[in-house]
């Protein structure tokens, strides 16, 4: 009687070669490196500002030291009103990059794909790309007023370039023997945009949104304190026309928090979405 012998999923670190670990301990070590380094660059800013400010080097009134704002920014964040500021910055942000995605990535794979369209838009987009969305500021103003849209404009204008940039050259990167391959072996045109053209691109796409999503949330702050839109640069403006200089530094600090919070989540998804790829493979996340 022969036995049966259950055999489960096979464990990925088995699967690994010297080589692949000896990889994965350098990508480990590089960035633990970083955040050391990162970690120690914030904390001796954070001195400099500490001393600078109690020892009488710049009035404390108009730079208060870091322990006062951290003070303040923990009086925030038991405010309702900074919350519901920051869920309007968020909400922008969130649209704005929805759409540049979603425009960025048609239009890109639309022109990529079409020698004639690339041929004929290549001066128009280089003639418009350069053009810096805060130039629009009163174009925003005088179309949406004082809403959403007109950070939306802003968003829109600066990141789709972006995005549609880096779709560009993901579609002029993509192997035409690849291409003439699938081809010979069947493959329609859905299926060769699918398994061929659309791995290729992938990376591009990731560099873009990533930093699509850091220019969209400096220009929704922007649009808040120029133009008076809704969010947290307006609590920022409102904080500074009453004089509560404290209060300044410590949604400043949030800001700033807020975007080094997003461009890691970004960072994040980008290994985890591109673990296959070269680029990142050795310092996947394990």
């Amino acid at each position: 009687m022969s036995e049966t012998v259950a055999v489960g999923p096979m464990d990925e670190s088995a699967t690994r070669t010297p080589k692949d670990r000896a990889r994965l301990r350098k990508g480990i070590g590089r960035r633990r490196q970083r955040i050391v380094l990162g970690l120690t660059g914030v904390v001796g800013l954070l001195i400099i500002w500490e001393a600078t400010a109690r020892w009488g080097f710049v009035d404390a009134r108009y730079l208060p030291p870091p322990t006062v704002v951290a003070g303040e920014l923990v009086h925030q964040f038991a405010s309702a009103s900074f919350w519901t500021a920051l869920g309007l910055t968020m909400r922008t942000w969130i649209i704005g990059l929805a759409i540049v995605t979603v425009a960025g990535v048609v239009l890109g794979f639309v022109i990529g794909l079409s020698p004639f369209l690339r041929r004929y838009t290549t001066s128009t987009i280089e003639f418009l790309r350069p053009i810096p969305s805060v130039a629009l500021i009163p174009l925003a103003v005088l179309v949406f007023g004082v809403r959403v849209e007109s950070a939306l404009l802003l968003i829109v204008y600066a990141c789709f370039w972006q995005m549609l940039i880096q779709m560009l050259y993901g579609v002029s990167d993509v192997d035409p023997v690849a291409v003439d391959t699938a081809r010979t072996f069947g493959l329609g045109w859905f299926a060769r945009i699918r398994y061929v053209v659309w791995p290729s691109t992938l990376p591009y796409l990731m560099t873009g949104l990533r930093l699509s999503a850091t220019i969209a949330l400096v220009l929704a702050i922007t649009a808040e304190l120029v133009i008076g839109v809704p969010g947290l640069g307006t609590a920022i403006t409102l904080a500074q026309n009453g004089a509560r200089v404290t209060t300044v530094y410590a949604l400043t600090v949030a800001t700033g928090v807020l975007g080094l919070v997003i461009n890691l989540l970004m960072r994040a998804a980008e290994t985890r979405i591109l673990a296959w790829h070269s680029s990142v493979r050795g310092e996947a996340i394990v």
